[in-house]
């Protein structure tokens, strides 16, 4: 996917994460986007990798900031200890209306995870993105899925960790009807 068709629809999800009242901070973004890509198949080409507080992209983060630069999306600064929201900037329309079929193309993806995932809390997110990451097989026993969901981030409590690995379960079923 070129780059300004995966701008058009980086704009439409902050749009559709906002509408359903997400903080729409980096990490909601970087979350967000790993489910649409890891789980829904969206090709955009994102090298993810488990990092602080679940999955990552580095190359979300650059593109993101490229962006920014672009005025395509901008900052809504937020009183300390907060970091920045994001909403879109300028340009923003200008690539939308450039991009309509590659955003109608997607938009029921897009939805879907907004819905799922905008009234969730980073720490909530951060749970369920590291359920995905290690959820290769849903069959594969929950409780094993969760133990090392654990391991890896020993602050999410085992039992957190069982409801975020169900959770995911669930999503993951739910999706199916829309992978690309």
């Amino acid at each position: 996917m070129k780059r300004l068709q995966r701008a058009a629809l980086l704009i439409s999800l902050v749009e559709a994460l906002r509408e359903r009242g997400s903080w729409c901070g980096a990490t909601h973004i970087q979350k967000s986007l790993y489910f649409l890509q890891e789980l829904l198949g969206l090709p955009l080409g994102m090298r993810f990798i488990l990092y602080k507080h679940g999955p990552y992209s580095f190359d979300l983060n650059n593109e993101l900031e490229a962006m920014q630069a672009d005025y395509l999306l901008e900052d809504e600064l937020q009183p300390y200890p907060y970091g920045p929201k994001l909403l879109p900037g300028k340009g923003s329309m200008q690539i939308k209306e450039k991009f309509p079929r590659t955003i109608d193309m997607y938009s029921k993806q897009i939805e879907f995870i907004a819905d799922k995932f905008g009234d969730k809390k980073v720490s909530d997110l951060e749970r369920l993105a590291t359920a995905l990451y290690v959820t290769r097989n849903p069959e594969e026993n929950g409780e094993n899925r969760a133990e090392r969901v654990h391991q890896l981030k020993p602050h999410i409590k085992m039992e957190d960790a069982l409801s975020a690995v169900s959770d995911v379960d669930k999503i993951i079923k739910e999706a199916e009807r829309l992978k690309v």
